[in-house]
């Protein structure tokens, strides 16, 4: 009978423990990748974030501090693309200045950036230039604040069939009447253009001097918008009245999000 040397029991040993070794190890790289991706997520991040606080205070506006935040995962596949799917810019309690002393408020600016570049070595640096090929924003202007900024005592806005009417009261052959009329909304180089039209008063006269009172009172109610400088470059795009306010909708192109 031949001799049999050896078992074949410790090879199966060594190699169960082989692949524990190896198992081991996939999970510390599997750990310092994701340790590695969170951390360069935070620090473009907070790249960003400090870019637009810069800019708040540039522009006399302010917020909460911005809530930063790049879509989609991994984030250290994107770096190594040099390309990120989208990052979002939330500013909560958002106000800046509109002239006079005024101010327009909105409890958010929602803000996203789409198609955005960058080298890897900013990201590993910290230094360098993350650019945006778009970036939107939009933010809820409430009717309270648009009528504090029309100025017209006792003026009340409110959304109608899409729609923003406004009604006030006109005094008139001493009396008060309440007049109601639809507004028209425009834009123009970030000016927001709000005129009244066809305002009527129930129970007053059709008489030359009273449609002249009228006609005068519509002025007053008229007035340019100036809505405060962006974040970002962005610039005002289009005006829409919804129940919960004027939703103001604003962009920009080729936007730095990194630098001043």
């Amino acid at each position: 009978m031949a001799q049999v040397y050896g078992s074949t029991k410790p090879r199966k040993r060594r190699g169960r423990g082989l692949m524990i070794t190896i198992g081991v190890l996939l999970l510390l790289i599997l750990g310092l990748l994701v340790v590695a991706d969170r951390f360069g997520k935070s620090v473009a991040e907070r790249l960003i974030s400090d870019r637009v606080v810069a800019q708040l205070d540039d522009q006399h506006a302010t917020s909460q501090e911005p809530d930063v935040s790049i879509e989609g995962v991994p984030f250290l596949t994107q770096v190594l693309a040099g390309k990120y799917q989208q990052i979002r810019i939330v500013l909560d309690d958002f106000s800046g200045p509109a002239g006079n002393g005024k101010q327009i408020d909105m409890k958010v600016l929602d803000i996203r950036a789409e198609d955005v570049k960058a080298p890897l070595d900013t990201i590993r640096s910290g230094t360098g230039d993350i650019v945006a090929s778009t970036v939107t924003g939009a933010g809820t202007i409430t009717y309270a604040n648009l009528a504090d900024l029309i100025g017209q005592e006792g003026l009340v806005l409110s959304e109608r069939d899409g729609k923003l009417v406004g009604t006030a009261p006109i005094k008139a052959l001493g009396q008060t009447f309440n007049a109601s009329g639809t507004a028209n909304l425009a834009v123009k180089d970030g000016v927001v253009s709000v005129t009244f039209a066809d305002v009527t008063a129930e129970g007053l006269p059709n008489l030359p001097f009273v449609r002249s009172l009228v006609d005068g009172f519509v002025k007053q109610l008229s007035v340019d918008l100036k809505v405060p400088a962006l974040p970002l470059g962005m610039k005002v795009q289009k005006v829409e009245p919804t129940p919960e306010g004027l939703v103001v909708t604003a962009g920009a192109s080729d936007v730095s999000l990194s630098s001043g």
